[in-house]
């Protein structure tokens, strides 16, 4: 179970409290160097995320602890790093920043919720590949805007890439409602039938061929008795006739 891919995985959960700390400074250190410590923590957690999972099926190492914990890992850092941008001042430039890190943060409540409703009936929700450049955007972005103490340029350009990470996390969002959707819908159907289709077309096919057996024996009977009582008839004719 600690192999060096979860070792990574927990890693990432490792240094966020590091980053809350960090990204606001204290005492004797200025409040330059606490930022660009957050902000390089945050990119090696960032880094780790590609890391573990390419070691995992490299090594041959995948586990049921790994696939537990890594979503996890990731939604904490992500949710972290939002935190810390709305609560400092001036970490975004524009005031519409707000939306896509609100949108970012409902979509992983959700999804979350989803997981979880379907882990109890069975039902897998697997990581869909614009979900994987969704989470390359968001990293990328809140990397670029957590290094804005060191050049403001990176501000616009990470605001920017958050604003593109909140529409891949609006559709990937809705992709999975929907997948779960269906499922629902289907249980429901399957609950309201009486019968499933499989049994119902199985009687079906057998009810007609049950049918057809008990006619054929009852007019061989009815022929039985038809010959039976003609044969009743000239019996007594006969006995009936003088004798010569």
């Amino acid at each position: 179970m600690y192999n060096l891919p979860n070792i990574l995985t927990l890693s990432r959960i490792a240094v966020i409290p590091l980053v809350f700390v960090s990204v606001f400074g204290f005492a004797p250190f200025n409040t330059f160097f606490w930022a660009m410590f957050a902000a390089i923590l945050f990119v090696a957690a960032s880094i780790t995320d590609y890391l573990d999972g390419y070691l995992a099926r490299a090594w041959n190492q995948t586990s049921a602890f790994g696939r537990l914990l890594d979503p996890i890992a990731d939604k904490l850092l992500v949710a972290t790093a939002l935190v810390v941008i709305l609560v400092k001042p001036g970490m975004y430039n524009c005031p519409y920043t707000v939306l896509p890190i609100f949108v970012i943060l409902c979509r992983e409540i959700l999804v979350s919720g989803l997981r979880e409703f379907l882990r109890e009936v069975n039902v897998g929700l697997p990581v869909t590949k614009l979900a994987k450049w969704k989470t390359t955007f968001q990293m990328t972005a809140l990397s670029m805007m957590m290094f804005k103490e060191l050049w403001i340029g990176w501000s616009f350009i990470g605001e920017f890439l958050l604003w593109v990470a909140a529409v891949l996390t609006f559709i990937t969002g809705y992709q999975y409602y929907q997948k779960s959707l269906e499922y629902v819908k289907a249980e429901e159907a399957s609950k309201n039938k009486k019968m499933p289709v499989a049994e119902v077309q199985k009687i079906q096919k057998v009810e007609p061929a049950k049918t057809k057996k008990p006619v054929k024996k009852a007019a061989a009977a009815e022929k039985t008795k038809t010959t039976a009582a003609k044969t009743t008839k000239t019996s007594k004719r006969k006995s009936v006739l003088p004798k010569k």
